[in-house]
């Protein structure tokens, strides 16, 4: 492709069309020959576009609250399936339905993380399955999945049949609808009760909205594919100068990490089965052993700039770091979260080992993502997002620095109330870096996570629910905060994140025990 081509594409970006694979190719182009310096348009901005706003769209879907799922108003009901051990395997997320005859429906499948790919969803169904004989009562769902998904046909292979087979009518108008009849009931005329269950199930639909997630998911895996192909067609396998190696490095990182950050977020909506469907991109081999790049060349990284916050840390800052934020913060050391520790140990690795693309994808999330720093004998945590979300990572901490006042000594079920909002942000190369104090916790779903994964957690899991102690204790930290920030915050409110005290050297929870019971030490809320 010639850079007079590269040119002539870009006025179908101005045109805000959707871009095809040749469209992404000249974008690639433009980007390799550092037109973005004389620009004021984002061109790596521009190329990924098309992917976050086709995210951003899908994940506002009808979600799971993980936070008030155990709520059954409106006949919601979870069901979860432990191991004799203790730990979590999955939940399944019902509808019950009294007429005209029993009926669970089924919202949503859920493997705990650590046993995804192990076929555990077919045991999942089968413990369902158990479930609804016990109960005498029919299982309905609508099959989302898309047919050219690994798990299509999960649903029949645990003698799930299509609805006609049970009415002699096909519904797949808005569906495609699926019963599982229990031995007890396979005698009796289910025709009309199944039907009526269908149609009332159909004005269901504006509030699951399962098709329209499916749908979601579909099309924004096939943006990821474009762009894969994309890269893959313009980078090929060979060998670069310093520049360009970084630029490819740092392509298909972000690549990655949109890609990991999309499985996460489709993880909560109704009707979808996690991530599964992202299994369909299979990374080629040269590609999983990069070494991952989470910024790009200064060639066409700009500026860097201090953008806000308290200006006597930034002084505080070593002068490479001021002078050069992205490359330096990136050199500190990762924050030893206890998932990312268990997987060093498990590989027998170094600290220091640089981090493949490849292993991003086998860790399920960016380790590099957050960076551990002292600064006159303080411990702080630089966390890297990108930089077209300054915007709103202001706006939340300046209602996070509001909320530090209402915050102060109010105890939730016990647990002190803190919030840390960040102190400083940077700005450079692509990245916005944002500075807040270490605090002595971790992030609540590592911590729902850690207790039912990790056998040295099982006994306290068992003999306190720590992990349903812990859910307990942020739902209260939620619905403090949004009873406190106004209605006018609710958008910011859905990007905050909230911490539980724990001992991260010794992967144990920090909880206080008394004669009020049993209560985790401290909440935070960033």
């Amino acid at each position: 492709m010639t850079r007079r081509q590269a040119e002539q594409s870009l006025v179908t970006i101005v045109d805000h069309q959707r871009l095809t694979v040749s469209d992404k190719l000249s974008l690639i182009n433009l980007i390799d020959e550092g037109l973005d310096q004389s620009s004021d348009s984002n061109l790596v901005g521009r190329l990924f576009q098309q992917l976050g706003d086709l995210v951003d769209t899908t994940v506002k879907g009808a979600k799971i609250d993980r936070l008030g799922s155990n709520d059954a108003r409106g006949g919601f009901k979870v069901f979860e399936i432990n191991s004799e051990t203790g730990e979590n395997l999955g939940r399944l997320h019902m509808l019950y339905l009294k007429k005209p005859i029993p009926c669970y429906y089924l919202v949503y499948v859920e493997v705990a993380a650590p046993f995804r790919n192990k076929g555990l969803g077919n045991l999942v169904l089968r413990t369902f399955r158990s479930f609804l004989i016990e109960k005498s009562a029919i299982g309905m769902l609508d099959n989302i999945i898309p047919e050219g998904d690994p798990t299509y046909d999960i649903y029949l292979k645990s003698n799930w049949k299509p609805i006609q087979a049970v009415t002699g009518v096909e519904l797949n108008g808005d569906g495609v609808y699926m019963v599982f009849v229990p031995p007890g009931m396979e005698n009796k005329e289910l025709r009309e009760p199944v039907l009526k269950l269908a149609h009332h199930l159909k004005r269901k639909r504006a509030a699951i909205a399962m098709r329209d997630n499916e749908l979601m998911v579909k099309r924004t895996i096939d943006e990821f594919k474009d762009i894969y192909a994309a890269l893959l067609t313009y980078f090929g396998n060979a060998k670069f100068d310093e520049d360009k190696e970084i630029l490819m490095r740092f392509m298909f990182t972000k690549f990655v990490t949109k890609l990991l950050g999309f499985g996460r977020r489709i993880s909560e909506l109704v009707g979808y089965t996690g991530g599964e469907s992202l299994q369909q991109i299979v990374l080629d081999a040269w590609v999983r052993n990069l070494t991952a790049q989470s910024y790009i060349p200064r060639t066409l990284g700009g500026g860097s700039c201090f953008v806000t916050g308290d200006k006597g840390l930034w002084l505080a800052l070593p002068e490479s770091l001021k002078l050069n934020p992205a490359r330096e913060i990136e050199k500190l050391p990762n924050y030893r979260r206890p998932k990312f520790s268990t997987w060093i140990s498990a590989r027998g690795a170094e600290w220091e080992t640089p981090i493949s693309i490849g292993d991003l994808l086998d860790l399920g999330f960016d380790p590099t993502r957050l960076k551990e720093i002292e600064i006159e004998g303080k411990n702080y945590i630089f966390e890297r997002l990108q930089a077209r979300m300054l915007p709103e990572l202001e706006a939340r901490k300046e209602l996070l620095e509001k909320m530090a006042s209402a915050a102060t000594g109010v105890r939730l079920g016990g647990a002190e109330l803190r919030v840390n909002a960040p102190l400083l942000i940077i700005r450079d190369r692509g990245n916005a870096y944002a500075l807040r104090n270490k605090v002595d916790g971790i992030h609540w779903e590592e911590a729902v996570d850690q207790s039912q994964t990790n056998p040295s957690l099982a006994d306290i899991n068992k003999s306190m629910k720590l992990d349903k102690l812990i859910t307990k204790s942020v739902k209260k930290a939620r619905e403090w905060l949004i009873a406190n920030a106004g209605v006018d915050s609710e958008g910011l409110i859905d990007g905050t994140s909230f911490f539980v005290s724990w001992v991260v050297e010794t992967n144990k929870p920090k909880i206080i025990v008394d004669f009020q019971g049993s209560y985790i030490e401290t909440l935070w809320i960033a």
